[in-house]
């Protein structure tokens, strides 16, 4: 009976969206206030009407309802609850499910708390939203519907893909799709000051929280889904320029962008074409990500590879809004005259600069990714495009990006003077290349990569600091003042800090990092940098839905016992699946990792042993980074309008008396 309500009430959601989509944008147009209301309890009866049917279908995952199809082909009654939960977004259809889910919650949030915004730009904002809305819940009801029943339901289902089957994929999804799905509303902004033909100052600042909310859940769902790969893949990496990372990223890269060129259309009504198109980009490239998911097009570890039917109906959602706003963008560029002008040396021109860097960038990930595909496709060539290309192609458009980053956060608006900024951060320099050339002599003829990184972190994040001690002033109390700034600078500053740490940490760890494979019979003892391993036992031990194969590994330093490690290789029986957990024994500044694999003819057993210098940084300055976000998006400022606005109505009551 529950799942038959959700499937009626993601209809009637579907029938509030189309409501939101079409009524909004007519009254807007005919300047119809009635007509232009309905776009809010639209929007929250389109967000509720999900809702249900989502909580529906967690019902169903829960209880184990195995007379629906999704739950049958992932799901299974002796998973652990967490993961019969995690199932419902563990595959496809149920994927869509959450997105459109986050669709309309970020609709009806604009809906709740867009009092401040113009109602005919509130209007057409929604409206757009609503028509997002519109084109995903048809995808899911005639190609992907999560509440198919079958006739002859099977005793037990099964089984979620065993590599799901954790608590960084548990979570990392939600995280990533409040990004990808984040973008939509900056789209929606996009293509509604398009309409309207007003894009100013006003424009810009509501923009950015909604930018800036989407981009910090984007961090936050890479960085989780980094940590996964690392611990869980079992092959010790964090990155492998995977076409589903690359689909994550290249939006993040986009949106990064975005923030910081819509702070130029805020603060000086310049670069608003290229706000736009940023706008447009960011949403259209997580469209594309989301085809790549789910098309089959590209094969990954995590994709959702479905039949290309369902990947040509999601084509045509990307053209038809990426295309149509494209279209609109063209048509409008008269509307879009910059007011501002500014100097070649100027924070203008630094932001301008940071843009080209960071989309450049994202086209340099969009072509690797894509570029097997249109080999075959055009030249009949089967091609692999991996790390090589990626680090090659990428890497220098982060080193620039990391040089210049200081000194444009320094440079003033409009005009300013290169030397000046240059001789602010002169202690910033002088720590940087100190700890490069120091660790330079440490390392003693290994590889440059480590003291360009460990000179990148410091120059960014002393550069941050130097940042935040500039906007102090002159003379005393200047550390009362510090903690009296805006929050949205101690954000930049922060992220700032945390995009130096994540440079510093890749670096390191690429540079530093040590490995070991060999046989190991029990009770044998090898060393691995330092470190002394025993592989004392290795037992068969049963899991709540697995079998597994669990190593007992000692380690020592120095003659003193430091920790006891357990590295498995599980078997999951109904699924017909093995999975790699890998033991870490996590510290501040390395990581012992330690894999064990199959026994071998000798009785020896295969252990791969890495140890991996400041890992934990590289999601700790990911962390940095959402943390500065968050510091940026609580400022007073996002909120001044509104707060204005009450205090006006407030104001009336009292001049009356």
């Amino acid at each position: 009976m529950i799942t038959e309500l959700g499937h009626f009430a993601l209809t009637l959601a579907f029938m509030a969206a189309i409501v939101q989509m079409v009524v909004p944008m007519v009254g807007a147009q005919k300047r119809w206030p009635g007509w232009m209301a309905v776009a809010e309890p639209a929007a929250t009866l389109q967000f509720l009407m999900t809702a249900f049917a989502f909580a529906a279908l967690v019902y169903a995952f829960v209880t184990s309802d195995f007379s629906l199809k999704v739950v049958v082909e992932n799901s299974h009654s002796a998973k652990p609850m967490l993961y019969k939960i995690s199932g419902v977004w563990g595959n496809h259809e149920g994927s869509m499910l959450l997105w459109v889910l986050i669709v309309s919650l970020f609709g009806a949030t604009a809906a709740w708390f867009g009092g401040n915004l113009p109602p005919s730009l509130k209007a057409r904002v929604l409206s757009v939203q609503g028509a997002i809305g519109v084109a995903f819940l048809a995808f899911i009801l005639f190609t992907s519907n999560p509440f198919l029943r079958l006739a002859v339901p099977p005793f037990d289902g099964e089984d979620l893909n065993p590599l799901l089957q954790d608590p960084g994929l548990a979570f990392h999804p939600p995280f990533l799709y409040l990004g990808y799905v984040g973008l939509s509303m900056s789209f929606s902004f996009a293509v509604a000051a398009l309409i309207e033909g007003r894009i100013d100052a006003a424009w810009g600042r509501w923009v950015r929280p909604w930018t800036l909310a989407a981009w910090i859940f984007l961090t936050i769902g890479i960085a989780l889904g980094s940590w996964w790969a690392y611990y869980e893949l079992g092959w010790g990496g964090f990155w492998f320029w995977d076409p589903v990372e690359n689909a994550s990223f290249m939006p993040w890269l986009l949106a990064a962008a975005l923030l910081h060129s819509a702070i130029v259309v805020e603060k000086r009504e310049a670069l608003k074409s290229w706000t736009i198109l940023l706008a447009i980009l960011a949403f259209g490239f997580s469209l594309i990500g989301t085809f790549i998911v789910r098309s089959g097009l590209l094969t990954s570890v995590h994709a959702f590879a479905n039949d290309p039917e369902r990947g040509v109906f999601i084509l045509m959602i990307l053209a038809l809004f990426t295309g149509g706003a494209l279209t609109l963008f063209a048509m409008r560029a008269s509307a879009m005259e910059a007011r501002g002008v500014f100097a070649m040396v100027s924070r203008e021109s630094a932001l301008v600069v940071n843009n080209i860097l960071l989309a450049v960038a994202s086209f340099v990930v969009f072509f690797g990714t894509l570029w097997p595909v249109a080999a075959e496709m055009g030249f009949d060539r089967k091609l692999s495009v991996g790390p090589p290309y990626f680090n090659a192609a990428f890497t220098p458009f982060m080193l620039v990006l990391g040089l210049i980053l200081p000194v444009g956060a320094l440079l003033p608006w409009k005009r300013g003077r290169l030397g000046k900024a240059a001789w602010s951060l002169r202690y910033a320099l002088v720590l940087a290349l100190a700890l490069a050339l120091l660790v330079w002599v440490l390392q003693t003829g290994q590889s440059a990569l480590g003291p360009i990184g460990v000179f990148l972190g410091a120059w960014i994040v002393s550069g941050a600091v130097v940042d935040l001690w500039s906007r102090t002033g002159r003379g005393g109390n200047r550390l009362g003042r510090l903690a009296r700034l805006p929050r949205a600078d101690w954000g930049k500053a922060v992220a700032h800090a945390g995009l130096g740490v994540t440079m510093f940490a890749i670096a390191g760890l690429t540079a530093w990092e040590s490995e070991d494979i060999r046989v190991t019979r029990l009770g044998e003892t090898f060393e691995v940098s330092g470190f002394d391993l025993t592989l004392e036992k290795v037992e068969r031990v049963r899991g709540p839905n697995y079998f597994s194969t669990m190593g007992t590994v000692r380690v020592e330093k120095d003659g003193r016992a430091l920790t006891t490690l357990h590295p498995e290789k599980r078997v999951y029986p109904v699924a017909q699946m093995p999975t790699t957990e890998a033991a870490i024994d996590n510290g501040f500044t390395r990581d012992l990792y330690v894999v064990i694999g199959d026994q071998q003819a000798d009785g020896g057993y295969t252990v791969r042993t890495y140890v991996k210098p400041f890992a934990n940084w590289i999601w700790g300055g990911a962390l940095m980074m959402a943390l500065g976000g968050l510091l940026s998006l609580s400022d007073r400022r996002f909120r001044v309008a509104a707060g204005a606005r009450k205090a006006g109505s407030a104001a009336k009551p009292v001049a009356a008396e």
